[in-house]
């Protein structure tokens, strides 16, 4: 008699060994299985199979079965383990794009009504702010791209179908408008020192138009990234997109940009800041809801748990206090405004507008520094608030849809779900309903 290492999962043998059927029957009696039929005392309710006078129970699994499982139960996700849907490669570098993308459009647009509107402190801050966050998000893409030429490659075509494509063009020509006035500005705050010579009068020329250049395409900027990401198949994303991402990401870009001029620009200044800020922070509220509303709850659930909803939920938190200190200082402003110094009709080149009261401010305004500076403090907090909530927004999003990507639920659910919707509505004959 052979021994295996298996023989320990065998079953006991029976006193006196196995016994050897009959075709009769059972050794349990005269009729029938195991005697006495199905019903007797020999049969399936007596003596028999599962009674007390057989012994074929000893030889079952745990299911009923005669043979004994050798391994546990498992519950297959996805094929050899692997995710349904390959997760982009983005990291931290695509987040910070998505951020200072939508910050650079929405300064460009506050310059603009800046210039119009004669409020130079909040012109020179939203231009420079423009053309920082243009330069440090080109060089975070192009640092995610890995060489700098992949980002040249892309403008060898211009595919209005790609919002890949169209975001590289945008970004081009709104950089172009945001160098122009950046060089106006900075000649400018140099006392006109820049070697420019006679290009000097040309240049300062194009500050409109240039202007105009920047704003048109500010928007789109802002924009296009809701749609690049809901353009994937990531599911998160790819529902997002579907359901308003481009409006969030609108209304985080006002935010992010109304908050960094409350940071940078005078409080009397910033009037029109704050207003953005406002909007932005009651239209990310209202979008973001409605998003989620028109989305599987499967789909929803990366948005809300682990570290991407930890970080939207961050993004909540500071939007609420940094909306509050928003409007406390826009009543503030109003309410003193007289403490605030000069109007803004005093000059373009006036370093009071920009920094500060003047040295000859009158008694009214020397003794009302407290009620500036604690105006003055309170913007720059909320204004960080909010500028860092737009951030963490972006964040979230990108970090949960590629969560979503890991857990296959994410994919099937919804897809379940809206084939049966299909077929409530009568649609049984296409492709998707049918499989073929």
């Amino acid at each position: 008699m052979s021994t295996s290492e298996y023989d320990s999962y065998r079953p006991p043998e029976p006193e006196g060994g196995r016994k050897k059927r009959r075709r009769g029957g059972r050794p349990g009696g005269p009729g029938g299985r195991d005697g006495g039929g199905r019903g007797g005392p020999g049969g399936r309710d007596g003596g028999g199979r599962g009674g007390p006078g057989g012994q074929g129970w000893k030889n079952r699994g745990s299911d009923g079965n005669r043979e004994m499982p050798m391994v546990e139960d498992v519950e297959f996700s996805s094929y050899y383990g692997r995710p349904i849907v390959k997760a982009p490669p983005w990291g931290d570098e695509i987040s910070l794009y998505l951020f200072l993308g939508g910050l650079a459009g929405g300064s460009s647009l506050l310059g603009l009504g800046a210039q119009f509107s004669d409020r130079p402190g909040l012109r020179i801050a939203t231009r420079l702010t423009a053309i920082t966050a243009t330069a440090v998000g080109g060089g975070a893409l192009v640092a995610d791209l890995g060489r700098p030429e992949r980002f040249l490659n892309m403008m060898r075509v211009f595919k209005v179908s790609s919002p890949m494509s169209l975001g590289t063009w945008i970004l081009s020509a709104f950089g172009v408008g945001s160098g122009v006035l950046t060089a106006i500005e900075v000649d400018r705050l140099t006392g006109m020192r820049l070697p420019l010579g006679p290009l000097r009068g040309l240049l300062h020329a194009m500050e409109t138009p240039a202007a105009l250049e920047s704003a048109l395409f500010a928007t789109p900027l802002a924009a296009y990234t809701g749609a690049l990401l809901g353009d994937t198949a990531v599911p998160t994303w790819n529902a997002a997109g579907r359901n308003g991402l481009s409006y969030v990401f609108v209304s985080s870009a006002a935010m992010a940009a109304g908050g960094t001029a409350m940071a940078l620009a005078p409080v009397r200044e910033t009037g029109p800041a704050r207003l953005l800020a406002l909007a932005g922070t009651a239209g990310e509220v209202v979008a973001m809801s409605q998003m989620k509303k028109g989305m599987h709850p499967a789909e929803v659930d990366p948005l809300e748990a682990g570290e991407p909803g930890r970080k939207l939920h961050r993004s909540e938190q500071l939007l609420i206090a940094g909306a509050a200190g928003a409007a406390a200082v826009e009543v503030g402003a109003r309410v003193f405004a007289k403490k605030l110094g000069r109007g803004t009709s005093a000059g373009v080149g006036s370093r009071s507008l920009t920094f500060g009261a003047g040295r000859s401010g009158s008694g009214a305004e020397k003794r009302g520094w407290k009620t500036r500076a604690a105006l003055r403090a309170l913007s720059v907090v909320s204004g960080a608030a909010l500028a860092a909530a737009s951030a963490y927004t972006r964040f979230g999003v990108l970090e949960a849809g590629i969560e979503s990507t890991k857990d296959p639920r994410h994919v099937v659910d919804p897809q379940r779900a809206r084939l049966e919707e299909r077929r409530a509505r009568g649609i049984v004959d296409d492709s998707i309903t049918t499989g073929s």
